[in-house]
């Protein structure tokens, strides 16, 4: 049978947490979702009712947080490979640790929830690099305290807190989405991100269909690390422009000059006129 057929076939109501997680996103995701959703129940049935019946991370009807971004004003589409693994810290978007507060400590550098968020704290890294604040050769805790210093000085222009750090991406049409919504400490996030491959599919589908529709350009795909890069196999891929990363979890992500490149321009420490 074929994948659209199949996804038709398995529409139904899902388990309530599911429901209740469709509910919270965007209305103009909403149909996409359910489809979405549909299409992992055709591949793999029973898979929603199991998440629904066991534990998995993030709670409180965060699994499509992601999904308050409009879909007429998604630009990006940034693949991660799944939740932080603590509760606290999985907000159901994409490297967004929820235990962060305050970016920067003065006297010290980045806070010390940012430096336990090995992700976001790199990837801060790279920006600061990106934009020649930082030498890539030197981006130690010594070398950042005169920067926190600064981004904290009154009027600065700089972002302070995760929450303003999301505002930006959300300014440039960015979707924060993992190769896996879940996390589930008794299953491999690769088993897990396969699983949400059919989603995957349907997302994508939706954001080319709306480029065809509307003459709107396509979005841009940015995979990080090895699960990620499981998307490229899928059909929906198409002509959309796709860049490639090794996952900010990795020290060598600071130095990459693709991403460096790619995200220059976008000033994302840097708070909004």
């Amino acid at each position: 049978m074929p994948f659209a057929d199949k996804v038709k076939s398995s529409m139904k109501e899902f388990p309530l947490v599911i429901e209740q997680s469709i509910a919270r996103a965007h209305v103009s995701w909403q149909a996409h979702i359910r489809s979405g959703c549909a299409a992992i129940e055709a591949t793999t049935p029973g898979y929603l009712s199991g998440l629904a019946e066991g534990s998995f991370l993030p709670t409180q009807q965060r699994l499509f947080a992601a999904f308050t971004q409009p879909l007429d004003s998604v630009r990006y589409v940034l693949f991660g490979e799944g939740p932080y693994p603590r509760e606290q810290s999985a907000t159901g978007i994409c490297f967004m640790d929820g235990a962060v507060n305050e970016i920067w400590q003065p006297g010290a550098g980045l806070a010390t929830a940012v430096n336990r968020a090995t992700s976001l704290r790199n990837f801060i890294k790279m920006l600061l690099v990106a934009d020649g604040v930082l030498s890539e050769e030197c981006t130690t805790a010594l070398a950042l305290q005169p920067v926190a210093e600064r981004a904290c000085a009154p009027g600065s222009g700089w972002i302070r807190s995760r929450e303003q750090f999301e505002e930006n991406f959300m300014r440039n049409g960015f979707l924060l989405l993992n190769a896996s919504l879940v996390f589930r400490p008794h299953v491999a996030p690769v088993i897990d991100a396969r699983a949400w491959l059919p989603f995957v599919r349907v997302i994508l589908n939706a954001l080319s269909s709306r480029g065809q529709d509307k003459g709107a350009a396509l979005p841009q795909l940015i995979l990080w690390g090895k699960i990620a890069k499981q998307i490229l196999e899928l059909p929906e891929i198409g002509n959309l422009p796709v860049f490639i990363s090794e996952h900010p979890y990795n020290l060598s992500f600071i130095r990459n000059i693709s991403m460096q490149n790619l995200f220059k321009s976008l000033y994302l420490l840097k708070l909004s006129p």
